[in-house]
Formats: structure tokens, sequence, C-alpha cells
């Protein structure tokens, strides 16, 4: 069939066009996992995590710096199609969106001034204000482990722990991992330490930190989940942790 060379012109302009690229939802403001740098540059775990599943699906992809509280309606939106931050896959959060399976998991613990006295028995808390990040596993599992203690919320963890230092809260609590080497090993956080023990709720934190997608989008959470197992595999994802943690961050 002979087309118009206007048609023949117009088809190869269309085959000429690149793919569009893979928009992944990142936060920038929880170190070592996310953060920016002076120079505008992305940096952290997630994002290194991110690149890898990128290139082992041979996609394209661009980082979408996105508040937290923003997260799950970008996804939904349309202004990214993958949520790389650190979220725990929790059943809540089903009810929105889909999830892979899980790329690390880890444990939330207390922060406060070294040598606070008492441990973090509920009864032990109820006179120490607490600080976590709004919307997150920490906010859920104050207000169900320790209703009776008073508690703070932020927009990001950034805020949480400058009121920790400027003395406005007495402890703060988040991911273990991330306060330690994202505020206990910086100079902010001299004169800081954990206190208490570790904690792990699997009703609450789900399986882990693990990569949101929306429902309808089954095939990009298949390949990202073969692309978390194939990182794991060929020593791709321990080349990564390795950069920022001592232990295995995976969790088995």
């Amino acid at each position: 069939m002979l087309r118009e060379p206007w048609a023949v012109m117009a088809l190869a302009l269309l085959a000429a066009e690149p793919a569009a690229a893979l928009g992944i939802c990142v936060e920038g403001n929880y170190p070592p996992f996310s953060e920016v740098l002076d120079d505008g540059t992305i940096v952290g775990f997630d994002i290194d995590i991110a690149e890898a599943l990128c290139a082992r699906i041979d996609e394209t992809c661009t980082m979408v710096l996105t508040s937290w509280e923003r997260m799950i309606p970008a996804l939904t939106g349309g202004s990214c199609d993958a949520i790389v931050a650190s979220m725990s896959d929790t059943a809540e959060r089903r009810q929105e969106i889909a999830f892979t399976d899980r790329y690390y998991k880890a444990p939330v613990r207390f922060v406060g001034r070294s040598g606070m006295e008492g441990g973090d028995a509920p009864e032990e808390m109820t006179a120490k204000v607490v600080g976590v990040q709004r919307g997150t596993i920490n906010q859920t599992f104050m207000r169900l482990h320790y209703p009776q203690t008073p508690l703070r919320l932020y927009g990001n963890q950034e805020h949480v722990l400058l009121d920790l230092t400027l003395g406005r809260l007495d402890a703060v609590l988040g991911e273990a991992v991330q306060l330690e080497a994202g505020f206990l090993e910086t100079p902010a956080g001299a004169g800081f330490a954990f206190f208490g023990s570790e904690h792990f709720d699997a009703a609450i934190q789900g399986e882990g930190a693990a990569i949101g997608v929306r429902k309808e989008d089954g095939d990009l959470r298949d390949k990202l989940s073969a692309a978390i197992a194939a990182i794991r595999a060929d020593g791709t994802y321990d080349t990564i942790a390795g950069r920022y943690f001592d232990f295995d961050i995976y969790g088995d």
C-alpha cells in the first residue's frame, strides 16, 4: 500500500522517539538511604538500588524528588511509576498500591540524650515526649505500643532530629540503621545514643521495605521483584549495601 510522503515521515519520527523514562519517587531526607548533596545530586542506598534495578530490567530511570506525604499520591497520580523510599510493605498501604518483594528489613529503636534514665518499657515512656515522621510505621508503632506517650509528628526525618538536638523532644523513634548511620555517627549525633531494645512488629512493619507500584502495573511489580532476586544472586546487592552498612541490611 502506497503512503503519502508526509505519512511515511510521521511514522519514521514516531518510531525514532525514545521510550519514556521510568519515574522513581525518592525522598532525599533520609540518609544514608536517600539525601540531596549541595550540588543537587541525590545519593544513597535507595538510589543505588533503584539504579541497579533499572539497569537490570533495561529501563532508563529518572529520580523524582518527592516529599514523604506525597509519595503515594504522586505514584497513583502518575507523577512517578515506582516508589523506592524505604517504604514498608504494610496492609494499610496495600489498600492503595502494590508492592514488590522486600529489598531490606530493619527494626526500629529509640534515640535520646546519652545517659537518659530509664528504659523503653511503655510505663517508662509516659513522661517522655517522642517525635516521629508523620505517616510512617513509626507513628503507627507509637500509637499502638505507646499510647500514653506524648507524640509529636513531623513532615520529614530531618525535622524530627533537629528538634531532638534543640531539646524540644526527649526521644525519637525510627529505623535503627537510619538513626545510627544518618545521625549518631554524624557530628549532629554527638551526645545522643540508643536506649531500650530493637523492635520489629510484623503486623505493623510488614515484610520490610519494598518498592511501591500502582496496582494495575503488575508486570512492572513482577519485573522489579525478579530484578531484586537477580542482584541479590549476582553480588550487586551486597556491593551496594557494603558502601553503607557493615551488616546484612537485607535481614534474613
